[in-house]
């Protein structure tokens, strides 16, 4: 009997990567109805309609639910499935008291040593946000917000600092969302970016501690506003 040639590596890796790519567009998908409110809290995932409506096996699907209950999104249950996490009150406000105390440790490490080159970094990214704030639309201006704010985490040069605060940005995704629901908070948001940007500029630590923090607790009144768990 002939032995039936393997498959080169190559096309072995091709598919590899074709399904990871088509994992990540599900994934994406998957994030943005859980953030829009398509997906409710403690939802259960229907794969085969997923599968349907998206025009992909129920094998991408897993791979994306995987991911997103890596990142906090979704709770993975044991012979039940995949289920849109939820906050309690309680869970939500511990996570941002908490995130507010490591974003303004990171602010103010990055006062000290904040150069040039990286306070044109933020000043373009603020621009953009105030370019957006004219629109309204939360759409454009969240993505730039989460980059605003992993800027200066990653900015800070404190790694431990960096993922202990990511995982806190994880959790508290959707509630950061729907904070900024409103058209009139875009502003609001964006001046406190300026007073943070300010105090780098001024490289005085102490004031960049106070306004990164004020900043985060802030959201936690405007999550409660927007009548969300507080986050």
């Amino acid at each position: 009997m002939s032995k039936v040639p393997e498959r080169p590596q190559s096309l072995a890796a091709i598919d590899f990567l074709r399904t990871r790519s088509l994992s990540n567009v599900v994934q994406a998908e998957i994030e943005r109805m859980i953030i829009d409110g398509e997906l409710k809290p403690n939802e259960r995932v229907n794969e085969n309609g997923l599968s349907q409506r998206l025009g992909v096996s129920r094998g991408p699907i897993r791979e994306a639910c995987s991911a997103l209950a890596a990142m906090g999104l979704i709770e993975i249950v044991p012979n039940r499935g995949f289920f849109i996490k939820a906050l309690s009150n309680e869970e939500a406000l511990d996570l941002s008291q908490a995130r507010a105390g490591v974003f303004a440790c990171m602010v103010m490490l990055l006062a000290e040593r904040i150069t040039d080159e990286q306070l044109a970094v933020l000043e373009d990214l603020l621009r953009r946000m105030d370019a957006v704030v004219e629109t309204g639309d939360v759409h454009i201006y969240y993505p730039i917000n989460l980059e605003f704010h992993g800027q200066l985490a990653h900015m800070a040069g404190n790694n431990r600092l960096e993922a202990i605060y990511q995982s806190f940005v994880r959790e508290l995704h959707i509630q950061r969302y729907r904070a900024l629901s409103s058209p009139t908070v875009l502003a609001v948001s964006n001046r406190e970016h300026r007073a943070i940007y300010d105090a780098l500029k001024e490289r005085d630590p102490m004031k960049a501690f106070v306004a990164a923090r004020s900043h985060i607790l802030n959201g936690i009144v405007r999550t409660h506003k927007a009548g969300e768990p507080h986050g």
